[in-house]
């Protein structure tokens, strides 16, 4: 290939890797939010994650365009072309865990807060799991890092377990205090959209593998 021609393909590579960063980046700050809304019970910044997912949209198609691009332009191989249809998944799925932030968020009116329901402190540890998981995926996916995104879906499985402990934490809760059942149920919901961003980073991960190797990641261990 001529030089000009490979030096406008690594430009483009290296603007796709950067959308994804951008977009990881944004969802990692909208879970965040969503967590901080909730625990204060600050309707406006919850307000303010459902309003910035757009952004997080908007890379998205950005990512999309660009991908098309580059298979139309570029006619990648190999290698390459595995990176750019994963980073064409990985978009979907990282918008996908935005949503998930912007869900958390809508459900903080619904919630007085930490001085009604002490569970929510609960809550928040698994967010950071989660948080975690999306943007250690994230950086392998930048590195090409095949080892580090199995090392992530290993950590899925500790993630299924902490829900599974908050999930009956959460039904205790509800026993012993009757009056807090609706808003514990809306607590049940925001612990399962953490438990599925999980999900969605082992996703990325397994892409993340085989954009790097070629191969199939082997089929991880779920939480019971």
């Amino acid at each position: 290939m001529p030089e000009h021609t490979v030096k406008a393909f690594d430009e483009d590579i290296g603007r796709l890797r950067g959308l994804i960063s951008q977009m990881g980046g944004l969802a990692e700050q909208a879970i965040d939010r969503a967590m901080r809304a909730l625990q204060r019970g600050d309707l406006e910044l919850a307000k303010r994650v459902r309003k910035d997912d757009k952004q997080i949209d908007a890379i998205e198609a950005e990512v999309e365009r660009l991908a098309v691009r580059i298979i139309a332009l570029r006619a990648p191989m190999a290698n390459d072309l595995r990176e750019v249809v994963a980073a064409l998944k990985i978009a979907a799925v990282v918008e996908r865990i935005g949503d998930y932030a912007k869900n958390i968020a809508k459900r903080v009116p619904m919630i007085e807060g930490e001085h009604r329901i002490e569970p929510i402190s609960v809550i928040q540890a698994m967010a950071r799991m989660a948080a975690e998981m999306v943007h250690d995926v994230l950086n392998a996916f930048a590195a090409r890092d095949a080892a580090a995104a199995v090392e992530i879906c290993e950590r899925d499985k500790a993630l299924d377990d902490f829900y599974d402990a908050i999930f009956r934490t959460l039904v205790t809760h509800m026993v012993e205090n009757p009056k807090t059942i609706s808003e514990v149920a809306h607590l049940l919901f925001v612990a399962k959209n953490l438990e599925r961003v999980g999900d969605h980073a082992t996703n990325v991960a397994e892409m993340v593998y085989f954009a790097a190797t070629g191969t199939q990641m082997a089929d991880r261990e779920k939480g019971e």
